[in-house]
C-alpha cells in the first residue's frame, strides 16, 4: 500500500501552535478574517497563505509574512512538538510490512524536516514534500496527481490521510483514496469528513481495524 500523509494535525500535534502563529499575524494588523480561516489556510502552504493574507489586507510583502510565520514556529518544531498518539508505532508497523510512506504538507522544509528528524522518523518516508516543492497548494487537485507520478503509482492506488476537510475533498477529486484524521482543530468538521471520505480515524492505531 502507498500512503501519503499530511503533517500538521495528522502526524504531529502542532495545530495549536500553527493556528496561534498564523492568526497572530492577522491580529497584529487588526485584519478581519472568516470564521473558517483555519480550514481555508491549512492546505495553502506558507506562500499560498501569505498571498491570501495580502488579499485580506496585511500590509507586508509575501517574504515578510513568511518570515513572521517561521519566526513564530521554528523553536516549537525544533524542540517540542510531539507526534500524535499512535503515530510512531503505526508507521513502524506499516514500514516493517513493506508499505510505502510519504508526506505532503503545507509546512516548509525548515520546520517539517527538523521535526521529523527529531522524532526519529524522517528516514522512514520515501518522500517528504512541502507544497513549496510543487509550486502549488493542497487546494489544487494537480498536486496529488503530481505526487502520485513522482511515487510511480496510479493516483487511485494512494491512500491520503489528512485532518483538513478541504484537503480531503481535493485529494478525492484528484482520484486518491482518502481517510480523515481527527484533530481538535478540525473537530467541527468531523461529520463532513466522514461523509466525504467514508473512513475516519481518531487514532492511527485504527488504521489496522
Amino acid at each position: 500500500m502507498t500512503y501519503l500523509f499530511d503533517f500538521d494535525g495528522t502526524l504531529v500535534d502542532s495545530m495549536p501552535i500553527y493556528i496561534d502563529t498564523m492568526l497572530q499575524i492577522l491580529e497584529d494588523f487588526d485584519i478581519d478574517y472568516p470564521e473558517d480561516i483555519v480550514k481555508i489556510i491549512t492546505p495553502l502552504g506558507t506562500q499560498g497563505t501569505a498571498d491570501y493574507y495580502i488579499e485580506l489586507g496585511v500590509p507586508l510583502t509575501r517574504e515578510e509574512i513568511i518570515e513572521r510565520m517561521g519566526r513564530g514556529m521554528v523553536e516549537a518544531y525544533f524542540t517540542r512538538i510531539p507526534a500524535k498518539e499512535g503515530v510512531i508505532e503505526t508507521l513502524r508497523v506499516l514500514k516493517d510490512r513493506g508499505d510505502r510512506l510519504n508526506v505532503l504538507t503545507a509546512s516548509p522544509h525548515i520546520t517539517l524536516d527538523a521535526c521529523l528528524k527529531r522524532l526519529g522518523i524522517f528516514d522512514w518516508f520515501d518522500h517528504v514534500w512541502s507544497c513549496d516543492d510543487f509550486a502549488t497548494t493542497k487546494a489544487d487537485p494537480e498536486i496529488y496527481k503530481q505526487a502520485a507520478g513522482k511515487m510511480g503509482v496510479p493516483v487511485e492506488d494512494v491512500l491520503f490521510l489528512d485532518d483538513n476537510l478541504n484537503a480531503i475533498r481535493t485529494a478525492q477529486a484528484a482520484g486518491m483514496q482518502v481517510c480523515g484524521v481527527y484533530d481538535a482543530s478540525s473537530e467541527a468538521y468531523e461529520m463532513e469528513m466522514r461523509a466525504v471520505s467514508g473512513r475516519y480515524v481518531k487514532n492511527f492505531r485504527e488504521l489496522f481495524a
